[in-house]
């Protein structure tokens, strides 16, 4: 997946997977409110929601945490099976925080060489230590231990994803101003001046 090394990748994959657990989360919460049934408080709930924007705490997290850019879509494979294992837990806007930086950083502990302590994670993730330790033995639980993503699987859910992005492009170009240019262009016209 060498797309995902391209610099451009990261924050559009941030800027989907955002709104895509804002747009569940907000389902979800919606859902609770109108249904008799009430969902399953978990470790993973907050009392109250969160300040900070789901984007923000992505863009913090991909920031901080130092993971390799695989470890985002990982995570994404881990949320949805994680709320397929468990239905009784869906994703809303008192869980979501707790669940991304838990997903992050098992996915990072599974796929990378490199990876930070429960401490750092925790640290990133605005949560005690002791919560990031509990969240992670309860995510993996509720995971069944399934942290195994084939190339297939990944391939699939990276191909959504690009997917996605790709409809959240704007249709038309804004025109470029004359005066910018990137580093290739600059170097390019530099070139042609000295010709002439």
């Amino acid at each position: 997946m060498a797309e995902l090394g391209n610099p451009g990748v990261m924050p559009k994959l941030i800027a989907f997977l955002s709104s895509l657990l804002e747009r569940v989360a907000e389902s979800n919460d919606l859902t609770r409110r109108v249904e008799t049934q009430s969902q399953r408080v978990s470790v993973f709930h907050g009392l109250s929601r969160p300040s900070i924007t789901i984007q923000c705490y992505l863009e913090r997290i991909f920031k901080y945490a130092n993971c390799s850019p695989s470890c985002f879509v990982v995570a994404y494979v881990y949320l949805d099976r994680f709320t397929h294992r468990q239905p009784s837990l869906p994703i809303n806007s008192f869980n979501v925080h707790r669940l991304l930086i838990t997903s992050v950083m098992v996915s990072a502990k599974f796929l990378d060489d490199r990876y930070h302590n429960n401490a750092y994670y925790a640290k990133v993730g605005g949560i005690s230590r002791k919560e990031m330790n509990l969240l992670e033995l309860d995510f993996l639980f509720g995971l069944g231990f399934d942290l195994n993503v084939t190339p297939n699987t990944f391939h699939a859910y990276f191909s959504y994803l690009q997917k996605e992005m790709t409809l959240l492009q704007p249709l038309s170009v804004p025109p470029r101003s004359v005066s910018t240019f990137n580093d290739e262009e600059a170097s390019h016209q530099q070139q042609q001046q000295l010709a002439v």
